[in-house]
Formats: structure tokens, C-alpha cells, sequence
């Protein structure tokens, strides 16, 4: 495994997760980006101001403290009560910009290391892994309570639904023919 290469797919998949949330978010109202259907309420406030205060705890001081901080108070990342769209946004933006800055600074030697979470050791390798696959269950709740709320106003995040050939064609004008031919 090259692991600089490994190391900047992680960066570049968390910056892509980031940039998928923020595009979903804004195609909803105030009102919906705090509302919460179901009886387990989770908004995309509640799941951005949770993110926030995770990146924060996880990527903050990394190799030195526990990913799991003193100050962390995980419970209250879900409660939006008195919350703004503009202090949700802030919460999830300090936590990214910790996280940003923590994973530029990873180089590959420090991939064996250990780091801990709530007392548990983890391989960084690991850690990454297990952070962004929190962050991408996240992602899809983010994504599909927005899609939801948008209706028909949609404006899709990848390939909209009846345009997969247009897309590739596009792609195999730029790559070439990627198709596997037939025998």
C-alpha cells in the first residue's frame, strides 16, 4: 500500500463528506434544517452540531489525549434548543477546521502509532476509518433528510436520476473506453 496515497484519499473523502453535507443543508429552510420527523429526533442541525463536537474531541491534540475529551459533553450535541443555523454552522466549522488541520499533519510514519478513544487503543489507521465511517452514516442522513425536505426543488449531489449515459459518455470521452469488452 502507498500510504501517502491512502493518506490523501482520506483527506480528500472527509473534504468531499464535508462538501456534500454544506450542499445539501443549504437547499433547506431554517425550519426544516431543525426539524426532526420520527420519534428518535435527528435534525441536520442535530447531526451537524454533533459532527462538530466530534471532530473537535477526536482530532483535537490526537496523538497526545484521548479522542474522547473532559470538556465533551456528546449528549448536548444533540439538543438545538436555542440553537441558530449561524451557531450550528460555527460548531460544525470549528470542528472541521480541528479536523483538517490534524489530518494534514498526519504523515505516512505516523500511520502504525496508537491513539486512544474513551481508553481503547486504535492504530491511526484505524482511527481515520473509524471516524469516517461515522462521518459517512452521518453524511447520509444529512443528504437524505435534506432530499426529503427539498422535494422536487432537489438539486442533486451526483449523478441526477436519467443521466447516467449522458455522465458516461462524458467520462469516456476524457478516459477512454473504460467498458470491458465483450469476447
Amino acid at each position: 500500500m502507498d500510504e501517502q496515497k491512502w493518506l490523501d484519499d482520506m483527506r480528500a473523502t472527509y473534504r468531499r463528506y464535508k462538501e456534500y453535507c454544506e450542499r445539501a443543508a443549504e437547499q433547506v429552510s431554517d425550519s426544516d434544517f431543525f426539524s426532526s420527523p420520527g420519534e428518535n429526533p435527528q435534525s441536520i442541525a442535530i447531526l451537524m452540531k454533533h459532527l462538530g463536537g466530534n471532530h473537535r474531541s477526536r482530532w483535537q491534540d490526537f496523538f497526545d489525549t484521548d479522542g474522547e475529551k473532559r470538556d465533551r459533553n456528546r449528549d448536548r450535541e444533540f439538543i438545538v434548543k436555542d440553537e441558530t443555523r449561524r451557531s450550528i454552522y460555527e460548531k460544525w466549522e470549528e470542528g472541521w477546521q480541528v479536523a483538517f488541520e490534524t489530518l494534514d499533519n498526519i504523515d505516512k510514519t505516523d500511520l502504525d502509532r496508537l491513539i486512544t478513544i474513551r481508553g481503547e487503543a486504535f492504530s491511526v489507521v484505524e482511527a481515520i476509518q473509524r471516524n469516517l465511517n461515522h462521518v459517512a452514516y452521518h453524511t447520509g442522513q444529512i443528504v437524505y433528510l435534506a432530499r426529503q425536505f427539498a422535494g422536487k426543488n432537489w438539486k442533486t449531489l451526483s449523478i441526477a436520476i436519467g443521466k447516467s449515459e449522458e455522465y458516461n459518455s462524458k467520462m469516456r470521452e476524457k478516459y477512454g473506453d473504460w467498458y470491458i469488452k465483450e469476447a
